[in-house]
């Protein structure tokens, strides 16, 4: 399990840079604050998971392969995936799918409540 994180304004911002069409830029913020290479995100399919996923990770190729250039908008999705290339170049990488849930609605909580304090204070 990840031992830091960014903090939540941090996070708030990586969520906003997403929405708003720079997730390449959220995701080297990302990895320079981890220290690994950022993975490249891509539209595509891997055969046997075209229909099943919006969105894969493969550690061979350090990269996130969305079903469409509409993902790259989706802070759920790309986060998630995030967490599965943070995991392998860590050397983690089975039984993550709960943790890379948890990991994204961190993120995505850090968000609204960042938003709902700078708005209502």
């Amino acid at each position: 399990m990840l031992t830091t994180a960014p903090d939540d304004l941090t996070k708030a911002r990586i969520v906003f840079m997403i929405l708003n069409g720079r997730t390449e830029e959220a995701l080297h913020q990302l990895s320079e604050f981890y220290n690994i290479s950022p993975p490249e995100i891509v539209v595509g399919t891997i055969k046997g998971k075209r229909k099943s996923v919006y969105a894969i990770y493969v550690q061979n190729s350090m990269k996130i392969y969305a079903i469409n250039s509409d993902i790259f908008y989706n802070p759920f999705v790309i986060l998630h995936e995030f967490y599965h290339h943070l995991r392998t170049r860590a050397g983690e990488h089975r039984g993550t799918e709960r943790h890379a849930n948890s990991y994204a609605v961190s993120f995505i909580s850090s968000y609204n409540n960042v938003a709902r304090n700078r708005y209502l204070t």
